[in-house]
């Protein structure tokens, strides 16, 4: 009676654990050298020791078929850190596979030998193997996805508040240029980002710069009020600057109302404007 579909590769994983690692790290090695400058030689050798310990341990306690069962799960956690990292250490997708699809040969090998001429159970094994591993490989791209995705959404923040800088200008008078476009997401980061400004300084004015805001659409208006009437809850008055011919008649033509707010042609006429407001003096000036 033939083994079931697996229980060869059972038992070469527990009794030759050790040797097929070793094995499997000098492919690695020899196939793709260790980019020193994105991992350490002795990083990749604990990665491999690891995964392929907890490997033994999730086929001899659990199905070789089920990998969402719950003697996977440290597998798939590893395997989960791993393709991140990799992701953030500048991997490609390929590279990060790579790391599960070339255990196969040291298996394939294995089998191949303690199989012997029995062609059909080495066939079974082969491809219960070869699905393990598969299932695995896609996993580890999935996850490496996941990665990248994180980390082109921590950028794209950092980006966002990068580009909405909020400057002291003087004591009281904050500028906030705005350079772009002005989405909702965008908002949300200038919004939160004005507001822990006035809060932090204490400000009276705080001046919306939008000279180098491409459009003005109905949206954008929306957005504009939104922030303006977040800052009037913390005390501060909003001054919006960079008002040129073509975004005035924009505004007209949407009818965006606007009278509530004070609007100056350049960033210059809006801080002279918040320093009369203040009573601010300059230095030098005559009184």
């Amino acid at each position: 009676m033939s083994p079931a579909p697996g229980q060869v590769l059972r038992s070469l994983l527990q009794q030759h654990e050790r040797e097929i690692l070793g094995e499997w790290i000098q492919n690695q090695l020899a196939a793709t050298p260790v980019r020193g400058e994105l991992m350490r030689e002795g990083e990749l050798r604990e990665q491999s020791r690891e995964f392929l310990s907890l490997l033994n341990a999730a086929v001899q306690g659990g199905s070789i078929e089920r990998h969402d069962s719950a003697e996977w799960n440290s597998v798939r956690e590893l395997l989960g850190n791993i393709s991140r990292s990799r992701a953030k250490q500048g991997y490609t997708p390929t590279e990060t596979a790579q790391f599960v699809f070339s255990l196969k040969q040291p298996l394939f090998s294995r089998l191949r030998t303690s199989v012997g001429n029995d062609v059909a159970l080495l066939a079974d094994e082969m491809w219960t193997t070869t699905a393990m591993m598969d299932r695995l490989g896609l996993y580890t791209t999935e996850m490496y996805q996941k990665g990248r995705d994180e980390v082109i959404t921590r950028q794209q923040q950092e980006l966002m508040e990068l580009s909405t800088p909020v400057v002291k200008l003087w004591d009281n008078v904050l500028a906030l240029p705005l350079i772009g476009t002005l989405d909702s997401e965008r908002t949300q980061v200038v919004m939160e980002t004005l507001l822990q400004r006035i809060v932090e300084t204490g400000a009276m004015i705080a001046i919306i710069d939008i000279t180098g805001v491409s459009t003005v659409d109905t949206l954008v208006a929306q957005h504009l009020m939104k922030t303006i009437a977040a800052a009037r809850l913390m005390g501060a008055d909003c001054i919006i600057s960079g008002i040129r011919p073509q975004i005035a008649q924009t505004i007209v033509h949407l009818g965006v109302d606007l009278t509530d707010v004070v609007t100056k042609a350049s960033l210059a006429d809006a801080f002279l404007l918040a320093l009369q407001r203040t009573q601010a003096k300059l230095p030098g000036a005559v009184t």
